[in-house]
């Protein structure tokens, strides 16, 4: 238990259509209120940012239309919501930047609004750091941990990677949940038309890599808390699926670290650690690196009931520990 209860506004989507069952921000603040702190809710459309005139030392204001919420682990009725009000962010202890990707200009103008706030009311993850790591251009700093992977628009230089490398994965740049994931293995003759498809729709580069056989045997999710990886499952692709996101069908399995997994800790976790990313999940295929999650990471409830753990705890007692700091990294 905390020596000091914190207030805690929580950026999220709209928290009345959770799955208690598996969502980790539900984890998160249940496991803040049972500590005490007081919580709030709030969509990101409903933050604003204007001019903090007539308020001492404050060049800015941001505010959030927010509801004071308790919560409880009840089918149906899980949250009871107090009347909305504007909450000024900077009167609060923390925010949990919670909300779903996609990746998009809204997402990065709200880790903008947010930096307003940050350091002096910690905002869990860093907004500037999460602004500069999309999970699937952060994991390209560590190239020796990846599979052979390449970044593009140039579709001579995508033609001639899936030549090198036969059977390989398309990808969004910037997707989540699995969408938008293909697997063209070398007789595919759809090659052309998912590329025409992908740039006739967006402007983006996409992300092409060697296809994994090793994913048959599970997409490994592993939670890092401050750097620190507390635990891991494996999400198992359902049978005719390329894809193992949970979202897709995947389905969750119990999974110890290896020492491979450790190795791959040791290395990414400093630069999570020194940017203030305190809540990660990476994943890994075989011996492979393939993203680090730095936006809305999941996976808590499914690792508390493989592992015997209190995910949640183990994250909030690094939060607490840099929010007790005098000024937070």
């Amino acid at each position: 238990m905390p020596l000091i209860a914190l207030k805690v506004a929580v950026q999220m989507d709209p928290i009345e259509t959770v799955d208690i069952e598996a969502d980790s921000s539900f984890a998160l603040m249940l496991e803040a209120q049972s500590r005490g702190h007081a919580l709030w809710v709030y969509e990101v459309r409903h933050l604003s940012l204007r001019e903090g005139r007539g308020i001492p030392g404050r060049m800015q204001r941001l505010t959030a239309r927010a509801r004071p919420v308790r919560l409880e682990r009840k089918s149906g009725a899980h949250v009871q919501a107090g009347p909305e009000t504007i909450l000024d962010l900077a009167s609060v202890d923390v925010v949990l930047m919670r909300q779903d990707p996609p990746f998009d200009m809204a997402y990065i103008t709200a880790t903008h609004l947010l930096e307003h706030v940050h350091p002096h009311t910690l905002v869990v993850n860093d907004p500037r750091a999460v602004r500069d790591a999309p999970e699937k251009l952060l994991v390209t700093h560590f190239p020796d941990l990846m599979p052979p992977t390449l970044v593009s628009w140039d579709i001579t230089a995508i033609r001639a990677f899936r030549a090198e490398h036969a059977d390989v994965i398309i990808k969004p740049l910037f997707g989540n949940g699995g969408e938008g994931i293909f697997r063209i293995r070398e007789d595919d003759e759809n090659f052309s038309s998912v590329l025409e498809m992908f740039f006739s729709r967006s402007r983006e580069p996409l992300m092409i890599q060697r296809y994994e056989p090793a994913v048959r045997a599970g997409d490994k999710r592993i939670i890092l808390a401050d750097g620190e990886p507390i635990g891991a499952f494996n999400r198992m692709p359902a049978k005719g699926e390329a894809r193992s996101n949970l979202h897709v069908g995947g389905v969750a399995e119990p999974a110890p670290l290896t020492e491979r997994d450790r190795e791959i800790c040791r290395r990414i976790g400093p630069h999570l650690r020194e940017h203030g990313l305190v809540f990660a999940g990476i994943d890994i295929i075989g011996n492979w690196l393939t993203e680090i999650n730095v936006t809305s990471p999941t996976g808590l409830q499914q690792i508390d009931r493989f592992d015997g753990i209190n995910s949640a705890g183990l994250i909030w007692d690094r939060i607490e520990a840099r929010q007790s700091q005098p000024t937070c990294p």
